[in-house]
């Protein structure tokens, strides 16, 4: 089912297959995001939880049992179902079951928000732990949107630009993307910015730590642009396709980093994931910005 909120600024339609966002339009009917061809990436903007990217085997361990876990976890394949909705609104909700508690040992509630303010879409996650125990997981989005925004406009006249002066270091990744230890500085144009260009991705994702935590995808050469705000994550990421010309990018907020190359990580011990008690309910939030 698709379930459309709309205010005088944004036109936002959401799938109930993950929660995932599905169009993004402005006023003048304006496409924002992504539209998912299969021929170069069918998804869109995909959810991620309870886990970050890939695990070591797709496996990991958790109280001395093993479980399999495909890349992103697997809030993304399932139906959720609308809690509540307002014109300007929406929460979608998902509850644990037996199917999830074979390669998820927890018990919990999943909900996410879409609602608009003005020309801003808000995203809130929101899990609960009903269980007793506690969970331990990751959380973030992975929203693609078309690159270039207007006519006219190619690729390369765009850049990813941090709205302050950072420092950041790029996580090191294997070939198949798992952790290798080596995170490097990553410097950018200016202090601020990311010139964009196709062989950019060649390598996979840019993941990167130590940034500000408002990023905006604009060209000086067009009036259209998305700032992308995500200050309750850790880490940023930048993707599209490897090694073809991908008409999109991906701005991906993670709250965590995937597996270490070889490693079947035990979800007790890795230090980057979420911790929540018994009875206790864990929020963020990360807002897009539709400008022009």
């Amino acid at each position: 089912m698709f379930y459309t909120i709309q205010n005088d600024h944004l036109k936002v339609t959401v799938n109930s297959l993950g929660a995932e966002l599905y169009s993004i339009q402005s006023a003048d009917g304006t496409e924002y995001l992504w539209q998912g061809n299969p021929d170069v990436w069918n998804g869109q903007a995909p959810n991620i939880f309870p886990y970050v990217a890939r695990l070591t085997e797709q496996k990991y361990t958790y109280d001395g049992n093993e479980y399999t876990m495909k890349i992103h976890g697997f809030i993304n394949a399932v139906e959720l179902i609308p809690e509540k909705q307002t014109k300007e609104s929406i929460t979608l909700r998902y509850d644990s079951n037996e199917e999830t508690l074979a390669q998820y040992p927890f018990s919990f509630t999943y909900r996410i928000t879409y609602a608009l303010k003005g020309n801003v879409m808000h995203v809130t996650n929101e899990v609960e732990n009903i269980g007793s125990t506690r969970m331990h997981f990751g959380i973030g989005g992975h929203p693609g949107f078309n690159v270039p925004l207007e006519d006219g406009l190619s690729f390369e006249d765009y850049c990813l630009e941090f709205s302050h002066s950072a420092h950041p270091y790029r996580v090191g990744f294997t070939a198949d993307c798992f952790l290798n230890g080596s995170d490097a500085e990553y410097p950018l144009v200016d202090g601020t910015k990311i010139p964009l260009h196709h062989d950019l991705f060649d390598d996979d994702a840019i993941v990167l730590k130590h940034t500000d935590h408002t990023v905006t995808l604009h060209s000086e050469k067009g009036k259209r642009a998305v700032r992308v705000s995500f200050p309750d994550y850790n880490v940023i990421g930048f993707w599209h396709m490897p090694k073809i010309e991908a008409p999109y990018v991906c701005i991906e907020p993670w709250s965590s980093l995937p597996s270490r190359k070889g490693i079947i990580e035990d979800f007790g011990q890795q230090a980057d994931l979420i911790a929540l008690d018994g009875g206790k309910t864990y929020r963020n939030e990360w807002a897009v910005e539709i400008i022009g």
